[in-house]
C-alpha cells in the first residue's frame, strides 16, 4: 500500500511539472520604461535590477529552482501581481498622478521594510537592502517623484 501512495505522490510531482506558467521574459524593447524617460543612477539602476525587477518589470530572471511546479505557480502569481501594481517597465505609460503614487509607494515600502518581500529576499540574498541602500532608493524615488510633480504643476 505505501509503495503504491509513493507511486501515485511521484507520478503527480511529474505530471504537475507539465502546467508551466508564461514566463515573464520580453525580448522585446519597451519603449515606456522608466530608465529611457527618468534619470536613474547606475547605484540605484542596480538596487532596481537586484532586487525589484523580477516582479516589477518585463524581465524576470528565474534560478533553476523557480521552474519547478508548484513554485513556478507562486513566482508567476507574484509576478504577475507584482507588476499589476508597478512595472518599471511600463512607467512611463502611466498617467502623472499614478507615477507620483508609484514613487511614493516605493519610498513607503522600501522604509517600511515591506519590499522586497521576505520569500524573495528568502531565496535571492542580493536583493536584502542595507539601510544605505534603502536610504538611496528612497531618496531617488522621493526626488524624482518632486521632479516629476513641479514639471506638471509647471506645465499646467
Amino acid at each position: 500500500m505505501r509503495k503504491k501512495i509513493l507511486i501515485v505522490l511521484m507520478a503527480f510531482v511529474v505530471l504537475i511539472q507539465l502546467i508551466r506558467p508564461t514566463p515573464n521574459t520580453s525580448s522585446a524593447p519597451d519603449p515606456n520604461a522608466l530608465t529611457l524617460h527618468y534619470p536613474v543612477p547606475d547605484s540605484v539602476a542596480h538596487i532596481l535590477s537586484v532586487a525589484c525587477n523580477d516582479c516589477h518589470s518585463n524581465h524576470s530572471r528565474y534560478p533553476w529552482f523557480d521552474k519547478i511546479a508548484p513554485v513556478s505557480w507562486l513566482v508567476a502569481y507574484h509576478i504577475k501581481g507584482g507588476k499589476k501594481h508597478l512595472n518599471f517597465d511600463e512607467f512611463y505609460a502611466y498617467p502623472v498622478k499614478r507615477q507620483v503614487k508609484r514613487l511614493r509607494d516605493i519610498a513607503e515600502t522600501v522604509d517600511e521594510n515591506a519590499m522586497p518581500i521576505s520569500t524573495y529576499t528568502w531565496a535571492h540574498k542580493d536583493a536584502i537592502l542595507t539601510a544605505a541602500q534603502k536610504k538611496l532608493l528612497i531618496d531617488w524615488a522621493d526626488s524624482l517623484r518632486k521632479q516629476i510633480s513641479d514639471t506638471t504643476h509647471a506645465v499646467l
